[in-house]
């Protein structure tokens, strides 16, 4: 039974990969459809909040421990982080260039993750050791597929018929040059969103160890999002028509999806997994992310590939290939050195008890 619960943040994670997957697709179709990005963002937290606010109250009534200034401090911080700045700039990004480019950035969450981690002095690593190396050698790695990624678009590997570009349709037709700028600014805001999402892992780890309540901390965060994002729209646009969905039954039907199941349910098992594995092992898995929209993405709604996304995404693969098994060797050393230290003492114990005189 212990291994089966082991293999629970592993699959809880690949469930949480495919739902992301999904949402990105219906991001998609709301930009195309000219939605206003915060109040997007807005409804979508507003949802999560709605859904998840009866779920922990009934479920973490008993086990809540009391909210302080200081865990109210870093639930804002993590919604600021976590949800409005990182969708926003996601968002844009996807404006800026393709919805799988998008999904792309997200191979280098790990790597990021694991840089900040050290920065911060939440992860260690011995390059003495085997483990160690490979760990800045696969960091090393993803780097350079990283900057591939940002700088190098490359030619079209599938060509549709009736294929159009997110960005083409957003925009007036403009010339090559301007495009390639436009490419590199969406990178560079891509990059920016990604290390944002990095950073909240970072957050929620110190979240989950003073407030280790998955869906009180979460129905938190989602309402600090909806009001941060309710104040960012009012304040660049005051028109009320930006409320009202163009499409209304198909947008608001995405809204709520993305509500419910992706800022609701996903932040929820990710925090979870964060404080079962800690930040850098709930990372890794954002590479998943890409090749499951790929697979959604080519066939149903003809999303574009260029050769610089494929072979940075496989660069960046490579070395987060590295940087896992340098992670895994990692683990196993300081648990086996954990067991033995508590097996030493066990038996020290067992001897001081054999070796006390018996009182007559």
């Amino acid at each position: 039974m212990k291994s089966y619960v082991e293999w629970y943040p592993i699959i809880i994670m690949l469930a949480i990969d495919f739902a992301f997957a999904i949402s990105n697709i219906l991001l998609k179709k709301i930009i195309m459809d000219g939605m206003n990005h915060f109040v997007f963002i807005t409804y979508r937290q507003s949802i999560s909040t709605l859904f998840l606010a009866p779920v922990a109250f009934f479920l973490e009534r008993n086990t809540r421990p009391k909210l302080t200034p200081q865990i109210l401090c870093y639930l804002f911080l993590s919604a600021i982080v976590g949800a409005s700045l990182t969708q926003y700039l996601f968002l844009l990004g996807i404006q800026y260039t393709s919805a799988t480019f998008a999904c792309a950035f997200l191979n280098m969450v790990p790597v990021i993750t694991f840089l900040l981690a050290l920065l911060f002095g939440l992860e260690t690593t011995n390059i003495k050791d085997r483990s160690g190396r490979a760990k800045v050698i696969g960091t090393l790695i993803c780097l350079g597929g990283a900057f591939l990624l940002t700088f190098y678009k490359g030619k079209p590997l599938i060509h549709f018929s009736h294929f159009q570009d997110l960005s083409q349709t957003l925009e007036e037709p403009i010339s090559s040059s301007k495009r390639n700028v436009q490419w590199i600014f969406g990178s560079m805001i891509l990059f920016a969103g990604t290390l944002l999402w990095s950073s909240w892992f970072l957050i929620q780890s110190k979240i989950g160890k003073k407030y280790p309540c998955q869906y009180s901390s979460t129905v938190i965060m989602t309402f600090f999002s909806a009001i941060q994002s309710a104040i960012l729209t009012f304040s660049t646009d005051r028109r009320l028509s930006i409320w009202i969905p163009k499409e209304k039954i198909i947008d608001m039907l995405s809204v709520v999806y993305t509500g419910l199941i992706g800022s609701g349910l996903c932040f929820v098992g990710m925090s979870w997994c964060v404080k079962k594995r800690g930040p850098v092992f709930t990372a890794a898995f954002s590479p998943l992310i890409q090749v499951i929209a790929a697979m959604l993405d080519v066939p149903i709604l003809h999303e574009q590939f260029h050769l610089g996304s494929v072979i940075g995404s496989v660069i960046v693969i490579v070395g987060l290939y590295f940087l896992l098994w340098g992670k895994t060797k990692e683990m196993k050393k300081v648990s086996q050195e954990t067991e033995e230290k508590k097996e030493k003492e066990i038996n020290f114990q067992l001897h001081e008890a054999n070796n006390e005189p018996e009182i007559p």
